[in-house]
């Protein structure tokens, strides 16, 4: 699994980019049917927005999350996607 990280209008700072692979770590248990990952980290006047882009066998998936915290939206980020892994894996057992 490949990730890319990208900033927009933030500077990454070591520190992002390890809280950031930490928590798509997580989502290795999942399976392996995420081939990439592509993380935006945005800031907009006093929003802090997360957006990710993922990869999957058969598709792809995209989650986005607003909080006035980079930490917190990524957390909210890592959220989201994760439910969304469950439905896919879900919706492809059924087929």
């Amino acid at each position: 699994m490949q990730i890319n990280i990208q900033g927009v209008g933030i500077k990454l700072t070591d520190a992002l980019k390890d809280y950031v692979n930490d928590k798509f770590k997580r989502l290795e248990r999942k399976g392996d049917i995420i081939t990439s990952i592509a993380v935006t980290l945005t800031v907009d006047k006093l929003s802090q927005i997360a957006k990710a882009d993922l990869a999957v066998t058969g598709g792809n998936l995209h989650a986005e999350d607003t909080a006035e915290s980079m930490y917190a939206a990524i957390d909210g980020l890592i959220d989201k996607v994760d439910r969304q892994l469950v439905k896919y894996k879900e919706k492809l057992k059924q087929e």
